[in-house]
């Protein structure tokens, strides 16, 4: 393995070297770690030097793509509409993580039974363009007839969306469903009512820069394809991967995102050239 940074002289990949960054990884240190054992498996079942980039946020990858200093991007389905339309890059393989779908839940007591009832009222989200927290949810209203930047109030809360709803402060919470899980985890369910479940969501995906060679695509996708078995047991090694839990390697093209783009409209948002958040 080899490791990389900003500087010029990782600017230009040897042959049969491939440069990856992940979105949500920051420092060299930190990829090593979460993706060390993945590596190892990759280049022994790929033939291909795996070197790692470090990037320190998603437009920073963004950047790299477009300036071809990275040639595969770890990424989420969010993340990838925006990189995508900067950059040209496209979907190599996805992974599908297992229960990755957007709920909206509120107290036992409040009288609310189902989301039509949530009009003129707050609702709880979590991290601005998260996926499952913000854009699934918001989403799920528009599929229920509401419009959720004009006929309710969005609080976008981080961590504190369960204790929003426990406060008061917020008729209703929409997360992810994992996340919901890990709530109830510490708290009793039987004091919530689940007022909908939202579909299964776009998948995570490693995304090449636009102009990768066909024979590195090809080769990326077919050792993924061929040792899921093998590389899914080597990234559940890293800590922050336990996410990807039984999940499944999926086929995906750009218009399979076109979901995605969807629920940035949900949230008043037709420019998908811009992070939400940032």
């Amino acid at each position: 393995m080899t490791v990389g940074c900003s500087s010029p002289s990782s600017d230009s990949a040897q042959p049969g070297t491939v440069r990856m960054a992940v979105t949500d990884l920051q420092g060299l240190e930190e990829l090593q770690r979460e993706f060390g054992a993945f590596e190892k498996e990759f280049e022994k079942q790929s033939g291909l030097n795996l070197e790692f980039f470090a990037v320190t946020d998603r437009t920073a990858a963004a950047a790299a793509l477009e300036a071809d200093r990275v040639d595969v991007v770890f990424t989420g389905p969010a993340e990838y509409v925006v990189i995508h339309e900067r950059t040209g890059a496209q979907p190599i393989v996805a992974i599908e993580r297992d229960g990755y779908h957007s709920c909206i839940y509120t107290k036992a007591d409040s009288g609310i039974t189902e989301l039509g009832q949530l009009r003129g009222k707050k609702v709880a989200m979590s991290d601005v363009g998260s996926t499952s927290g913000h854009l699934g949810p918001s989403q799920m209203l528009v599929d229920a007839g509401i419009e959720p930047t004009s006929e309710l109030e969005v609080l976008t809360v981080g961590d504190a969306v369960h204790e929003s709803l426990k406060r008061g402060d917020v008729a209703a919470v929409g997360i992810g469903y994992h996340d919901y899980e890990e709530f109830m985890g510490t708290d009793d369910p039987a004091q919530y009512r689940m007022l909908a479940e939202g579909p299964t969501l776009p998948p995570d995906l490693l995304m090449g820069r636009d102009g990768l060679d066909e024979q590195t695509v090809t080769t990326i996708r077919d050792t993924f394809n061929e040792h899921f078995d093998t590389l899914l047991p080597a990234m559940l090694e890293g800590k922050d991967n336990a996410k990807y839990e039984n999940a499944k390697l999926v086929s995906v093209t750009d218009a399979d995102y076109d979901e995605v783009r969807s629920m940035y409209r949900a949230v008043g948002v037709d420019d998908f050239s811009e992070f939400l958040g940032d």
